[in-house]
Parts: structure tokens; sequence; C-alpha cells
């Protein structure tokens, strides 16, 4: 260990190599002027555990002895060990407020970015992670290998209850398996949750028995955390199967205790509001949370797209992709390694969504697999002959890929594809 001194100096020992019980962070680190990349190393690991901006009379060796250590440096790229010591086990809010805390704010750095988190067992194990995970929902659906094909219903706000519900039933009728809420539909005056569930499940029952295929409805149950565990309970009691909640907005808090709360249905997780802090270079990775929504326990996560309508490229997208569906945790910055897993938490859906249409499916599944949700709004809604014509796009564009056809081919004997590809093409 580095020789003890306080404030923000013997945080650093190049030397050293993180123990199993260590939580390991790798951050980007652009000093402020005037600042060495080590002196900022140092102060974001010191004010990160144990350190503070002035030497304290209260600090001595043992103390110090627990605090966090840079033990690499190239470039701009920092890694530090936290000891497993200073964290509450099952606590994300807490080890969250160390390790991404009070360090984006300090003036010592001009950016800073939390790429990356190796997480040891016994965190790892002190979280529930999903209960169902990809095997369970495809077991759920009796859909053992295609791509799911979803739909969110559109306008995002402003439909009725009733509206709602017959749009939903007009996808699953078409071919497809998901239906759900946006991320902005809750409770609001022209479209009640509790009418809307009722109503949207009935539908939902009734597409099941004409398709001969099981069907998913995941309403939002976003709100204040009392409200959300209602909200999820009702559900649940409606006979649904599925919850969805804005995993950002509602907070680690809240999204620990509904998953706590262990109401037996799959938690399907939107991202809304992630870019505010994971765009660019200075805030948190989207693997990061990806990795936490994994650990607190949600069965799907939005990951992007790359070809439709959101931020993220296909590296990142693909990274995302990864993380979620395999038992491994990344090594460093755009590479992985089989060497770290993930414990037995089961692997989490992909949900690709974002401006697709039945065009975009062949270049999906050929960069990110089968082991995929891919959801369309508009490239549903909005094909010419209305949203039955366009899950049946959909659906048909799925099964072109899955028999190795082109969509063209394909689509020269399904006229719901054509018009697709004519409206939006390939």
């Amino acid at each position: 260990m580095a020789r003890f001194r306080s404030g923000y100096s013997g945080f650093t020992d190049l030397g050293c190599r993180p123990t199993g019980k260590d939580i390991v962070c790798s951050f980007y680190v652009k000093p402020s002027k005037g600042i060495s990349i080590r002196g900022a190393a140092e102060r974001i690991a010191g004010e990160s555990s144990v350190g503070t901006w002035t030497e304290v009379g209260t600090m001595n060796k043992g103390i110090h002895e627990k605090a966090a250590r840079v033990f690499e440096i190239k470039g701009n790229w920092v890694k530090v060990a936290y000891p497993g010591v200073l964290f509450e086990p099952g606590n994300m809010p807490q080890i969250m407020s160390s390790i991404a805390g009070n360090i984006f704010g300090m003036k010592d750095v001009e950016k800073l970015r939390l790429h990356d988190v190796k997480w040891p067992k016994h965190i790892v194990k002190s979280f529930r992670g999903p209960r169902f995970g990809v095997q369970g929902i495809r077991k759920m659906l009796k859909v053992p290998k295609r791509p799911l094909v979803g739909t969110i219903i559109k306008p995002k706000l402003g439909l009725s209850h009733r509206e709602h519900a017959k749009v939903a039933y007009e996808a699953w009728a078409g071919g497809c398996d998901i239906v759900k809420d946006d991320e902005n539909l809750s409770n609001q005056s022209f479209n009640r949750f509790n009418d809307r569930i009722r109503l949207t499940l009935k539908m939902r029952d009734k597409a099941e028995k004409e398709t001969g295929e099981k069907k998913i409805y995941m309403p939002n149950v976003t709100a204040e955390t009392n409200e959300m565990l209602k909200r999820a309970r009702f559900v649940k009691a409606q006979g649904g199967r599925y919850i969805m909640v804005d995993i950002l907005t509602c907070g680690w808090s809240g999204l620990q205790t509904l998953r706590d709360a262990d109401l037996g249905m799959v938690m399907h997780a939107h991202r809304a509001g992630h870019a505010a802090f994971t765009r660019g270079m200075h805030g948190i990775s989207m693997l990061v949370v990806a990795d936490i929504a994994r650990l607190i326990g949600v069965d799907q996560l939005h990951v992007g797209t790359v070809v439709g309508k959101m931020e993220g490229g296909k590296e990142e997208v693909m990274d995302l992709v990864e993380e979620m569906e395999k038992d491994f945790i990344p090594d460093k910055p755009g590479r992985h390694k089989l060497s770290e897993r993930w414990h037995g938490v089961k692997p989490v859906f992909a949900v690709c969504s974002g401006g697709l249409h039945p065009g975009h499916v062949p270049k999906l599944v050929r960069m990110l697999g089968k082991d995929i949700i891919i959801q369309m709004g508009g490239g549903i809604h909005g094909h010419p002959d209305g949203t039955r014509a366009g899950a049946t796009a959909a659906r048909q564009a799925v099964d072109a890929v899955l028999r190795g056809q082109k969509l063209k081919a394909y689509a020269k004997r399904h006229s719901e594809l054509a018009k697709a590809i004519r409206t939006w093409g390939i």
C-alpha cells in the first residue's frame, strides 16, 4: 500500500493488484488545466472513498488502508480499486454515491466518465438479478429461437384507453408478440391507468385466442415508489404478466423496491433520460447503467439500435447486447473476456427500439443475433394499411431473415412487407 498521508495524497499504488473483493472502476479522465493525470486520479480515488481536500486529525493509518487506490494509468484511462468494505451490499444508491458521486463536480477534472465497473462476487450476490431473463421469457412466450417482435403504442400520448386497447389488439392480431406503453404514458386524465389495463388485457386475451400465440402487454407503472407498487399489483391482479418501468427517472431505490417486491412478473426496463449523462465524455456509460439494471433484476433493457433514430454507434450497441446476454463482465474499454463471471445472474433480453421499421430487420439480426426484441413504433403504426398490416410486415421481415431470404424477394409474395419497403426502404 502507498505511504500513509491525508488529504488527496497517497491514493496511488501502480504496483498493486485488485483483490477479489474490490470494486474496480475504469474512468476516462481529462484533468483541468494545471492538474496532472496522476493528480486528478488521486483526487478521484480520495474523494470517492476516505479522502478529503485537506489534512484532518481524524485520519489514521487504519482508515487510509481502506481507501481506494489508483493502480493503473494509461493515457487518459485510469483504473481505481475500491475495497469491498467501503460498500453496503445490496444498496445500489450507496454504491453509486461513492463511485459516481461528488467526483463529477470536482474542479480538478474537466471531463470524467465512469466507463466500466467490475463487480466482485459478494456485491453481485447481494442483489436479486433477473427473475426470468432471456430463457424465462422465451419459455413464457413459447418462442424458443426467433427475435421477438414488439410495438409501442403511437402516438405516444393522446389516445383514450379504448383507442389504446384497440391499437394493441390490431398489433397482436397482425403478428406482434409484445405491445408496450410509451415511456411518458402513465395515468393521464384522457387515459386512466386502471381502465387502460383492464381493457388492454382483455384485448390481449382475445388476440391470444384468435392467433393461438402468447401475447404480452407491458404497461408503464412508473410513478412514486408506493404508487408504482400499487400499480404493479393491480396489473398482476388483472392477469398481467409484465410491467414496464423507466429505471432512471424512478431511480435505483425505486427499482430495487419494485424488484424486491417479487411480484412474479417480467420487468421491462426503459432507459428514458440516459443520454443526459451517457452521451459524451462526462458522465456514466450506458454499459454501467446496464450492469446496474441487471444486478438489481430487470429482465429486459433498451440498448439502442445503431440503425434507428437514437444516438449510439455500432460498437456501443453490440457491447451492450453482449454485456446483457452473455455470462461475463467487460475487462477493459472495448474488449471482453470470459475470465470473470456473473456468478449465476441470468442474462437480460436486449431490446432494440427507436425509429425502426421492417427494412432494418436483416441488419439488426446480422449485427446483434437472434436473442433480441425488435420494437417498432412508427414503423408499424405508420404502415400505409394501418397497424395490423404494419405488424404483419414486421413479422414477415423476421420470417424472411430466419429463412435466409432477401427482403425484396420475400416481399414479392407478401404484400404487407412490400408496402413497408416501398414506404421506408431497406
